[in-house]
């Protein structure tokens, strides 16, 4: 039973004479009275929090707020918004967790199917099904259920290729969450096969800020996920509610649950950590097996059928052979040895109730026993809430190892014995978790959980060697020193240091290479000298001298080039100082000539070498590589004349105050759809590049003001 403050209130009950109100009342029928007064507001609270039919109000961002009559509505409806907005990607998405992309589509995906089948995705994913709870299987089932009927109404807006895919089943939905977080997200298949590849690894910054360090005297969160602009790292936003929740954020692209969100008491975003949830073990053949323990032990092997689409339409049969060893599937052999992984998490199906329930938590203590299940395999969560809780959790499925450090496990592990071979997982007391430090304030910026804030509240030497690495690069110094240089942060001064583009990296060298310059360089390098000198030290649009420091950072090796190499001791003030002032200065020489050639002058504006492309959308951008020590994370890959083009960084940000009500604001930089002939393909792109976020419209009075379309069931 519940009943809110202001129903106590009006009853009497939040006096101290309650006893004597209620027992010393004269007539015996004010008990009844009472009673039943009590039973009316309770029924009614009860059937307003649970809509007749289920809605989805689109706004005119093309953000789904969902209203949902049960939870099973809800993700009926969920489902149903995923597929108007990114249909077609959520097919595909589907078809390469079965394994059977090839099959639909043809030959280019046939190394995506072979490295899901090696690794077990699809007959792990009817395992978890079975293993969920009744309730949320039957959820699964029901965000699946509202793909398939938006197809049967719409089949016209999905393309007739990726339609194969269905029916989609609940199980589907479980082998596209493996296929992203377990072997994706933990383990890179590209790491794996030792590709080098030109997109850009997964990123993120995350703050939590205390009462005591923010101006209105509120916790605030910031969210900013840092991932390509395309395919399963893609984020979808919207607003879930439902009796028992009342949730925003967003969620990766097939995924029916939100990733990342707050609620009227609490909000949650995730880092991508610095976490080891993967092994690669070297084994030794022999034979038809393996040595393992001074033994020879067979390896377990099965012969799936892989189907190839031709281009005439046939198919094209042909095996895959699975082998595994104790340690796990093995992904290659090769003159007398052979490759096996060994990958967290593939025991814990719960993942998505687990990120269900952290949405409906309503305090830290609540949160923190959805947490202690640790269904998630990675990701540092970072916490506020409107009690004024901050909270940095290195969350993740850490192995029990016997030795080593993180740099060992980083390496080829020996195959051959059961010393090597971890087989638990550190529970949710031993990992590197802070509350409420006196700082008032936490940051993470893929740094490891020790440099979260200063003075220093989680240390290293607590913990296994083996649990993180030890540095602090230069995009999470530029994070920890905008929050620790202002004392008293508002949402707006956070919001803008969002959008910092100033690099550390510059703040750092520009004082040793600008005088070696002027001492050792030629006349171009004293020209350019006199950019450098001359550049406000940022990467905005209209910054000259960017394109030509960041040029001269790529043609130098930044881990030889300072004198005095990263310390743990000084942790946010160094690397410093060049350790080479001549070499420097000669390659200085050599960019500046290339800079000059290729764009005409060595001070080129910034948005004019690296744009915002988006759809249709072309302009000029501001930001850049975290390894600069840009905040304002933005990656690129080479266009055309000299020209770079956006492909992943800043995705989804999210700013929120714990204020009464809550204030938030947030941005989907390449807009909350993908499917052809939406209007909201790129939209938000032009906001990205005046820097702007959007107000989040969270009460129905508010959403029905900015009302586009409605959807009901």
């Amino acid at each position: 039973m519940f009943i809110n403050r202001v129903q106590l209130i009006f009853l009497g009950f939040s006096s101290k004479r309650y006893k004597l109100r209620v027992f010393k009342a004269s007539s015996n029928r004010v008990l009844p009275f009472i009673l039943g007064l009590i039973f009316a507001l309770v029924v009614g609270s009860q059937s307003f929090s649970s809509p007749p039919n289920t809605e989805i109000l689109w706004d005119t961002y093309g953000i789904p707020h969902i209203y949902g009559k049960d939870a099973r509505s809800a993700f009926q409806a969920f489902g149903w918004a995923q597929m108007q907005s990114h249909g077609n990607l959520l097919l595909r998405l589907y078809g390469q967790a079965r394994g059977r992309a090839a099959e639909y589509w043809g030959e280019k995906y046939l190394e995506s199917d072979k490295w899901v089948l090696t690794m077990g995705v699809p007959e792990r994913a009817r395992s978890w099904y079975s293993a969920q709870s009744p309730a949320f299987r039957s959820y699964l089932d029901a965000f699946a259920a509202g793909i398939n009927t938006y197809v049967k109404e719409h089949g016209d807006l999905i393309d007739d290729s990726v339609e194969a895919v269905l029916p989609v089943k609940g199980e589907d939905v479980l082998a596209h969450l493996q296929r992203v977080l377990n072997f994706t997200f933990v383990v890179d298949p590209e790491k794996v096969g030792g590709v080098s590849s030109q997109e850009p690894k997964a990123g993120s910054n995350g703050w939590a800020i205390a009462p005591k360090h923010s101006a209105n005297g509120h916790a605030m969160l910031l969210a900013n996920p840092h991932l390509p602009w395309s395919d399963l790292y893609l984020w979808y936003e919207a607003q879930i509610t439902a009796p028992g929740i009342d949730a925003y954020g967003a969620s990766l692209v097939g995924i029916p649950v939100l990733n990342i969100a707050f609620n009227n008491n609490l909000g949650w975003t995730h880092t991508v950590n610095t976490h080891d949830g993967w092994d690669a073990y070297e084994l030794k053949l022999t034979g038809d097996g393996y040595r393992f323990d001074g033994k020879v032990r067979p390896f377990e092997t099965k012969t799936l059928s892989l189907k190839v689409k031709q281009k005439d339409g046939t198919l094209l049969q042909q095996p895959l052979v699975v082998k595994s060893s104790v340690h796990g599937p093995i992904v290659s052999e090769k003159d007398g040895f052979a490759i096996a992984l060994r990958v967290v998490g593939l025991d814990r199906p719960g993942v998505l109730e687990q990120w269900w329930d952290m949405a409906r938590s309503q305090n830290l203590t609540q949160f923190q026993k959805v947490l202690e299940r640790l269904q998630l395999p990675m990701f540092t969560v970072m916490y506020a809430d409107k009690e004024g809780h901050i909270m940095h959790l290195f969350n993740g499925q850490v192995p029990v190892r016997e030795q080593g450090d993180f740099e060992y496990w980083s390496g080829m592990i020996p195959g051959d014995t059961s010393k090597t071979l971890w087989t638990k997982i550190h529970p949710y007391k031993d990992l590197p978790r802070v509350i409420d430090p006196a700082s008032g304030w936490l940051q993470n910026a893929n740094d490891p959980p020790w440099t979260t804030t200063f003075p220093q509240a989680i240390k290293a030497s607590d913990y296994p060697l083996y649990m993180a690495p030890r540095f602090m690069d230069f995009r999470a110094q530029r994070s920890a020193r905008m929050l620790a240089e202002d004392e008293k942060i508002s949402l707006d001064e956070m919001i803008r240091y969002k959008h910092s583009t100033r690099m550390e990296l510059a703040d750092r060298i520009l004082d040793d290479l600008i005088p070696a310059a002027k001492q050792y360089g030629n006349k171009l390098a004293k020209r350019a000298a006199s950019v450098l000198e001359a550049w406000d030290r940022q990467a905005n649009a209209d910054s000259r001298g960017a394109v030509l420091f960041a040029s001269w950072t790529q043609a130098i090796n930044l881990d030889k080039a300072f004198s005095k190499p990263w310390n743990e001791k000084s942790p946010r003030t160094t690397p410093d100082g060049l350790i080479n002032p001549k070499n420097a200065v000669a390659t200085l020489e050599t960019v500046a000539a290339k800079v000059e050639k290729t764009y005409g002058a060595l001070d080129v504006p910034w948005g004019e070498v690296f744009r915002l492309k988006y759809s249709n959308v072309d302009l000029p951008a501001n930001g850049g590589d975290g390894e600069l020590g840009i905040f304002r994370t933005l990656y690129f890959a080479p266009s055309e004349n000299g020209r770079f083009q956006s492909v992943a960084g800043d995705s989804y940000v999210a700013a929120i105050e714990f204020s009464n009500p809550v204030k938030a604001m947030a941005l989907t930089s390449y807009g909350n759809a993908t499917q052809p002939g939406s209007t909201h393909v790129g939209e938000q792109l032009p906001m990205f590049a005046k820097k702007q976020l959007r107000p989040v419209w969270r009460d129905r009075a508010i959403i029905e003001a900015h009302l586009a379309e409605r959807k009901a069931f």
